[in-house]
């Protein structure tokens, strides 16, 4: 299988409350929109593409409808600390406060308006004991 393309959707109640998060925190741009599909790009890297879906939109299978749940989302960044001013100055709520992981990540946790989690990190060097667990090229530097 050759895969062309990978991104999450979120499904919420809420498409367009969710666009705006996403838009005005995180620096998507709209690809594509309605009232119950937005597909989102980020500004500077279009290998980076998330979606949000009306979670009870009839393109859903009955059993699968709802809303996002038991996700977290990764967003790696050059600085996390200026991320984590920004957003605890725009009143997101922190929910994991930003630290060092001895596995090798300095980061923070927030949250979306739908509840799901959006983890922020920047790559550090881990401690001895989990840079053994690394492959050799993935060793953050």
């Amino acid at each position: 299988m050759k895969v062309t393309s990978y991104y999450p959707v979120i499904m919420t109640a809420d498409v367009a409350a969710t666009r705006a998060f996403y838009v005005r925190h995180f620096g998507f741009a709209e690809l594509f929109s309605s009232d119950w599909y937005v597909h989102l790009q980020l500004h500077d890297d279009p290998s980076v593409n998330l979606a949000i879906l009306d979670g009870e939109h009839e393109t859903i299978p009955a059993v699968g409808r709802g809303r996002a749940s038991g996700l977290l989302l990764n967003f790696e960044v050059e600085d996390v600390d200026a991320v984590h001013e920004r957003l605890q100055a725009a009143g997101l709520p922190i929910l994991r406060s930003l630290r060092d992981e001895a596995f090798g990540q300095r980061h923070f946790i927030t949250a979306d308006p739908n509840g799901v989690l959006i983890d922020v990190i920047k790559p550090i060097p881990p401690s001895a004991e989990f840079a053994a667990q690394y492959d050799a090229a993935a060793l953050p530097t």
